[in-house]
């Protein structure tokens, strides 16, 4: 039993045909949907269809960028020599030779160095060798992406462990909140009989029906028997949720917004001070429960 978390990260290193090194980097973080987000340099574009295919069948969720790094010298464009340039150069510089006494002959390096003598020239495309480079890229991510599903997967067992520890806090603090509610009525009866007392100091009595009749309301009023039931009910679905093998994210989301609005009438209803406590600290450990919940896939 495990579940996957949405926060991971992971790199692929590798070599193009041409000898460039290349490398994926891609990170998740928790998302309400699948968004993937791609960076890659010129001439890689072809693929983004392919990428995000690649994704949408390992995750269902979570917010992915993906970096891709190639470097690699250029080797689109040579240099050759510029005939009329190099003529014009070397002549200038057989004439200026032939001035000077003693001068050495121009040398050929010298002479390509200077401006204009060199230019560049676009070498022929290569489709093939494209398309070698690109399939090398997408199995390149594929394998970074298997990558994030693993580190994803380590992240959920963690999560696992840590959402279980939090539906017992809650369900002892449940229980314990049923127990102090079990108390309310007779505490209340007592309040009720020593307001009276003072009240009356001594004088005609309240009849025993209208007194049991205001007991009965009060007890009504805060009687939060259906709360906890629903805590108790709440906190085995979400035990359960944690035993599937599927995707369980966004009902675990919405569950917790459940167990937020049981213990907030919890503490709306609380008639003593003890139930109060109770009910504000379910209330922080529900919050807990959903910010980690938030980062299940």
């Amino acid at each position: 039993m495990s579940i996957n978390s949405m926060t991971g990260f992971a790199r692929t290193d590798g070599t193009l045909p041409d000898g460039a090194s290349l490398a994926w980097e891609v990170r998740s973080v928790n998302g309400r949907g699948l968004d993937l987000r791609l960076r890659m340099p010129n001439g890689f574009e072809g693929l983004e269809a392919q990428l995000r295919e690649q994704a949408a069948k390992r995750f269902g969720r979570g917010n992915i960028s993906a970096t891709l790094v190639v470097k690699r010298e250029d080797r689109s464009l040579r240099l050759i020599p510029d005939p009329e340039a190099l003529e014009r150069v070397l002549r200038l510089a057989q004439e200026l030779a032939a001035r000077i006494p003693g001068a050495p002959p121009p040398r050929p390096e010298a002479l390509l160095a200077l401006p204009g003598v060199l230019r560049t020239e676009a070498a022929e495309p290569d489709e093939a060798a494209d398309e070698a480079k690109r399939a090398l890229v997408a199995r390149a991510f594929e394998a970074a992406l298997d990558g994030l599903r693993e580190a994803r997967r380590a992240e959920g067992r963690k999560l696992h462990a840590i959402l279980s520890t939090l539906l017992d806090e809650i369900a002892v603090l449940r229980e314990q909140a049923a127990e102090e509610a079990a108390r309310q009525p007779g505490a209340q009866k007592a309040r009720l009989m020593a307001t009276l007392a003072e009240l009356l100091e001594g004088e005609r009595r309240v009849p025993e029906d209208r007194l049991a009749a205001e007991v009965a309301l009060l007890a009504s009023r805060s009687d939060v028997r259906e709360e906890l039931d629903r805590l108790g009910a709440h906190v085995e679905a979400a035990r359960a949720l944690l035993r599937e093998t599927v995707p369980i994210g966004r009902r675990l989301e919405f569950l917790t917004q459940e167990f937020g609005r049981e213990a907030n009438t919890l503490g709306a209803k609380s008639a003593s001070l003890a139930l109060t406590r109770l009910s504000l600290e379910l209330k922080a450990a529900v919050e807990r429960l959903r910010e980690q919940a938030a980062n299940v896939e």
